[in-house]
C-alpha cells in the first residue's frame, strides 16, 4: 500500500527548500511576526507541502493556511491556478487567509490582527481547553 503524503511529499523537498531560499521580500517580512510562535504561541511552518502544491506558511494546529500573493498570483492564468490550488487545499478541512504584498509592506500590523482575529473566530483557545482540559501555560484564565 502506498503511503498518503498528503503533507511535505519527499519529491517536493526541493522545492521546498528553494522557495524558502528564494522567499520574497514580503514573505520574509510576514514570517518574521510568524515565527518562533510569537502570534498566540501558534507553530508556523513556512514553504510547508499540502498534497502536490506548497503553500507560504501552515498553522497545523489551526489548519490554517496564510499566503502571500505577490506579483506573480496576477499574471494570466495565475487566477485560475489558485481557485483549483485553494480548493484541493480546503477540501482538506484546511482553511486560506490571503494577503497581498502591498497589505504586508503598508499595513502589517492589520495583517497580524487579521490573523490574530481568525484564530480567535475561530475559538483556538476554547477548543485548545476542550481539548486539553485547561488553558496552556501562556494563556491567562478569564
Amino acid at each position: 500500500m502506498a503511503t498518503d503524503y498528503r503533507y511535505n511529499h519527499p519529491d517536493k523537498k526541493d522545492l521546498r527548500k528553494k522557495l524558502r531560499n528564494d522567499t520574497p521580500k514580503a514573505e520574509r517580512i510576514l514570517w518574521s511576526q510568524l515565527q518562533g510562535r510569537q502570534i498566540q504561541n501558534l507553530k508556523f511552518r513556512r514553504q510547508y507541502g499540502i498534497g502536490p502544491y506548497v503553500v507560504d506558511f501552515f498553522c497545523p494546529q489551526l489548519r490554517l493556511t496564510v499566503e502571500v500573493d505577490g506579483d506573480s498570483h496576477f499574471q494570466k492564468n495565475a487566477e485560475k491556478y489558485d481557485k483549483k490550488r485553494q480548493k484541493y487545499i480546503e477540501k482538506h478541512n484546511i482553511c486560506f487567509l490571503r494577503f497581498t504584498n502591498e497589505d504586508v509592506y503598508k499595513n502589517l500590523d492589520g495583517v497580524i490582527e487579521e490573523i490574530v482575529m481568525w484564530t480567535e473566530e475561530k475559538g483556538w483557545e476554547e477548543n485548545y481547553r476542550k481539548e486539553n482540559g485547561g488553558s496552556p501555560g501562556w494563556m491567562k484564565e478569564k
